[in-house]
């Protein structure tokens, strides 16, 4: 019988890379503990993904990556989240970022070449750091309080980002800045160096091994040429379903954890092991139907995105549900598994009461769930009647 991760896979390029990503699941999952207790950066799973070529998976085919779709790039998050949903979370944002770029032209094509070969033959990584203190998230549409004022060949940039995942590995990262001078909002390629420095704020209840730090600015350097136009066209977000393929891969994980437990658990009260009991079932199905329910969501909505390009910028409240609907169902289904489990299922040294802290960081990841029903409350409204 095809296991329910497996499910999705289509074909044999997405069944071997799934085998490969498989590997390094297990791998990190053995380190997940001391990462999550110390709440230190993974730099041993990073060099793995690095080694094994995870980094250039959305990079185009012209610059030496694979250039895989979205439907695969779910895949493939849900079962490395699957071993560590703090790695599987932060390489999102770097694989998502990398899409996002190839299909909306943001970036000038010398710079986004530029940064897919350094991706290729260095393992170069990149995310955008925009949400602040007092803005709150990007998504919420706060000016930020980073300023971004003229100099000589470029930008002084000035100012404080919270939630920069991958902060201690990059060498180069996007932030979003205010230009008084202009009266508008601009995004900016910075390297690190000697104005850039992490404050190390992350930590947290889940997701402790992201790297989230604050990262401050103070008058870093930004060339004429690293100023991001910003245009482009519009994909709909569906780069951000990374998001979602984390969660439900800690809730399978989760769900496999209860039912493997369940097959082998036996009290000396009973003859057979607890899978036996009609309640045990009961919840076992329940977990079935909250999963099944968000993965049909999230692997149609990721399909219909790859296949009808037109439509993406309409797809937005479509996936913004997958969104909404997969990290609720995954938190029901790891409280679901913990309910199987009993009282271990709080022990330190028990997976669940990890997967149970990092599925609920889902909530505070774009897009909102208030976002989402507004959004679907607007295209109800706007229909013709």
């Amino acid at each position: 019988m095809i296991r329910l991760i497996d499910s999705p896979i289509r074909n044999d390029v997405e069944r071997n890379r799934a085998a490969l990503v498989e590997q390094l699941a297990v791998r990190f999952a053995e380190r997940a503990p001391r990462y999550d207790r110390e709440g230190s950066f993974p730099f041993d799973n990073f060099a793995d993904l690095r080694k094994e070529g995870y980094l250039k998976l959305t990079v185009p085919r012209a610059f030496g990556g694979d250039e895989i779709s979205l439907y695969e790039f779910v895949l493939l998050q849900e079962r490395l989240a699957y071993g560590d949903g703090s790695t599987a979370l932060a390489v999102g944002w770097h694989l998502g970022q990398i899409m996002h770029l190839r299909t909306t032209g943001k970036w000038p094509a010398e710079t986004f070449e530029a940064l897919c070969r350094s991706v290729v033959k260095d393992g170069t990584m990149i995310n955008t750091f925009a949400s602040e203190a007092a803005s709150g998230s990007p998504s919420r549409g706060g000016r930020p309080e980073t300023i971004a004022v003229a100099a000589d060949g470029g930008w002084r940039i000035t100012g404080r980002k919270t939630f920069s995942t991958l902060s201690p590995i990059l060498d180069r990262f996007v932030v979003s800045a205010y230009l008084p001078d202009e009266d508008c909002t601009a995004d900016f390629l910075v390297y690190q160096s000697d104005r850039v420095s992490i404050v190390e704020t992350w930590d947290t209840l889940g997701m402790r091994a992201t790297g989230s730090h604050d990262v401050v600015l103070d008058g870093a350097f930004a060339g004429a040429d690293s100023r991001l136009t910003g245009k482009g066209t519009d994909d709909g977000g569906g780069w951000l379903l990374h998001i979602p393929a984390c969660y439900m891969g800690i809730a399978i994980a989760a769900r496999d954890y209860a039912l493997a437990f369940a097959r082998s658990y036996k009290p000396n009260s009973l003859d057979k092991p607890i899978a036996a009991l009609p309640t045990v079932q009961q919840t076992i199905g329940e977990m079935e139907v909250e999963l099944r329910t968000a993965r049909t969501l999230l692997y149609a909505a990721a399909d219909r995105w790859d296949k009808e390009p037109t439509e993406r910028t309409a797809m937005k409240p479509e996936l913004g549900l997958a969104k909404y609907t997969v990290t609720n169902n995954a938190i029901r289904v790891v409280d679901l598994a913990m309910r199987i489990v009993g009282a271990t299922s709080l022990a330190r040294a028990n997976p669940l009461e990890r997967y149970y802290r990092d599925v609920r960081a889902g909530l505070h990841n774009p897009p909102m769930d208030s976002s989402v029903i507004q959004m679907l409350a607007a295209q109800a409204l706007g229909e013709e009647t």
